[in-house]
This record gives C-alpha cells, structure tokens and sequence, in this order.
C-alpha cells in the first residue's frame, strides 16, 4: 500500500518541527577555548603554524573549486551543446596531440605551484630550533604526562587527567560548556614564547592535538617526536587526544593555558612549591587512617575509571579489586604490578611518587570489605622494590 502525498508531508512536517525543538532547546554557549556553538570552519588560529595552515586550506579549497567549475562547465558544454538532436551524425576524429600536452601541462604546474606555497609552511611546522621552552608530554592510558625539561619552570612535572564529573557522564547531571574537554591540571606556557613539545607514550599510541595551535603530533611507546608552537595570545585552549587509544580515548582531553610572562613566573614558583610540599619522606612511617584518605582519593583520580569506584570493576575488561586475591595476598605482587603493569590493560604506574603508591595500595586492601593482615603498604616498601627492579 502507498503512502499518500499528504502523509509524506505531515511526516516531513513533524520531522521538522522536533528538530526546530531540539535546535532552540540546544546549549548556545560556545566552549571557552574550543569550538563555537554551529561553527563554520576551524577554529581561530592563534600561532603562526595555525594561520598558515588556515591559508594553505583557503589556497586548496579555492584552487580545487575552480578545476571543479572548469571540469563540469565544460562536461555541461559538451552535453549540451553536441547532444544528438544538434549534431546527429557524431564528429569522427583521434587523439589531439595539443590536448594531450594541455592537460599533462597544466595540472603539472598547478602541483608544482601549490608545492611552493606548501613547502614553506611545512618546513615552518618542523623547525624545533632554539626553543623558550620544552615541556616533554607522555600519553598514557587515560592521560598525559607532562615535564618541563627546559627553560623556566625546569623540573615541574604532573599528571593531567579528564575533571568532569562522572555525574554527567553518566547523564546524572546537565553538562558543562566545557563537558569531557576540562582537567584537573592543564599545561602553562607564556604567551609569545617557543614552547617545544617532545611527545612519546607510556603504553599505546595517542596524539596530542591542540586545534587552535595547528599542531598535532603522535606519540609512540618508545619513540619521541616533537613539534613546536608560539602561541600570540592569552587564553585557555583545549584539544584531545586524537589516536584512538583504548576505552577511555575520549575521556583524555588537553588544556593550554597561555599566560603572561609575570603570570607565568607566579605559576611556576607557585608549583614549584607545591611539588616541593608533597614529596614526602618514603623513610618516614605512615599511619593507616592518613594513607587511606590520600590513597582514595588517588584511586579516584586514576583507577576509578577502569576498577570502579565501588570496586567491582568491569566485568570482562576490568578485574574487580573487592575480594581480588592479588589485593587480599602478600604485598609483593600488589606492588610489581603497580609499578609496571599487567598486559595491555593494567598500565604502569611507576611515575606516581612511592607515598603515593603506598596510599593506593593501602586503600584497596581496605575498602570494599577487603581486610588482610598485610593491610599498611609502607612507601619505604615501594621505594625498595623499585630499587630492586632496577
């Protein structure tokens, strides 16, 4: 049985009006440092690279739509004009050598034009030399890393992990305008300044992507790459990781923020402090209370993404942790596996602090109903297997 005209268009008409519902129902906030609500195009460019890849973009897509017009406008002639009821009685000729060298001519040169102005940027975008500053970035599974090898804010170094909360992931909650693009740490850089970015990985292979820069690089386990980018404004800008990477690539996005000079300054003294306040004695003897609160709330910051938050994990990808015999057994095992890792699944964890590994042992092998007789995992511990290991 057909369908009327009529039903057709009520259908359309219904279609139409859920989808006007849903468009002015829509956030209209645009996300601060990242892409604007319905926005046409990339995203405003604040380096150099990214200006000249916006141009290099403009150039091709002008270049292509002109070869586009030329092909069918002359296809549309050609039909058109030597249809059969005009020309019954075909045209009978062979190759014409002038032809053959126009069009082997011209998209020759046009490549060899658009090489030229390519060339350039290109060589532009890997030119590493003499930087302000370097800042070494490691992708890990679900997270990156990151360390100021040079340049002021030398020796800073920290984790930078997704901040939204699970409440609105799970759709508990509204959305943020900054919804799975915000983190608990974002990396600092002063503006107008050459920051050269190493980037490598811990596990997998991710990439690190900052739009707005025009960079964006692979990171490989065992590799290092680097690009570079000189940002020329203030602001906060953000990007993901863009390497699918595992179950939680899309919960591993990257803030910048680019300040002023004085601001920067104030940043690194500031976390210079700061780093120096948590590098707690591995001699010194922990009280259980005090390793608990500071390992759960580690827990939740690294592992609760996988293992849960209750401890029961992820059936058939995550091993649960409540009632784990590698958890409730000696403490040895426990901890070789937290600082290198088990398979694919489990990364190592070895760039946290030995406090800060005893914390997360200790609290596992206290939650969730998990008691053992081995329930305090010292950080003299973890500081002597790591010892061992090496």
């Amino acid at each position: 049985m057909s369908i009327g005209k009529k039903t057709w268009q009520l259908a359309v008409t219904t279609a139409l009006a859920a989808w006007a519902v849903t468009v002015s129902a829509a956030p209209v906030n645009d996300m601060p440092g990242g892409p604007a609500v319905r926005q046409y195009g990339m995203q405003a460019p604040v380096t150099s690279i990214a200006s000249g890849q916006h141009f290099l973009h403009e150039v091709l897509l002008w270049v292509s739509a002109a070869i586009a017009l030329l092909v069918f406008g002359v296809m549309l002639y050609s039909i058109v004009k030597h249809r059969k009821s005009n020309n019954p009685r075909p045209a009978e000729f062979h190759e014409s050598t002038a032809v053959e060298i126009t069009w082997t001519i011209i998209p020759l040169l046009i490549v060899i034009g658009l090489g030229i102005v390519a060339t350039g940027e290109i060589v532009a975008q890997k030119d590493t030399s003499n930087p302000d500053l370097t800042v070494k970035v490691t992708g890990y599974q679900w997270r990156w890393g990151y360390d100021y090898l040079k340049g002021e804010g030398e020796g800073i170094s920290f984790l930078s992990s997704l901040s939204t909360p699970r409440e609105q992931i799970l759709n508990q909650q509204p959305k943020s305008d900054t919804y799975l693009s915000e983190v608990d740490n974002p990396l600092v850089v002063p503006v107008n300044k050459k920051i050269r970015v190493v980037t490598t990985a811990n596990d997998v292979v991710h990439a690190w992507w900052v739009p707005a820069f025009g960079v964006k690089q692979d990171a490989y386990p065992g590799f290092v790459r680097d690009i570079w980018f000189r940002a020329e404004k203030v602001g906060t800008y953000r990007g993901h990781c863009a390497e699918l990477c595992g179950k939680e690539h899309a919960f591993m996005p990257i803030v910048v923020n680019v300040v002023s000079d004085a601001d920067y300054r104030t940043w690194v003294e500031d976390k210079k402090k700061a780093m120096a306040a948590l590098l707690d004695d591995p001699n010194k003897e922990w009280q259980l209370a005090e390793l608990q609160a500071r390992g759960e709330k580690l827990f939740n910051a690294n592992c609760a993404s996988c293992h849960q938050a209750s401890g029961k994990g992820v059936p058939g990808a995550f091993p649960a942790l409540a009632a784990a015999p590698v958890v409730l057994g000696p403490k040895e095992p426990h901890i070789e596996i937290l600082l290198n890792g088990k398979g694919q699944a489990m990364p190592a964890w070895k760039q946290l602090s030995d406090v800060e590994i005893a914390s997360i042992i200790t609290y596992t092998r206290n939650a969730w109903g998990n008691q053992t007789p081995l329930n305090v995992v010292q950080p003299k511990e973890i500081l002597a297997q790591r010892g061992a290991a090496k």
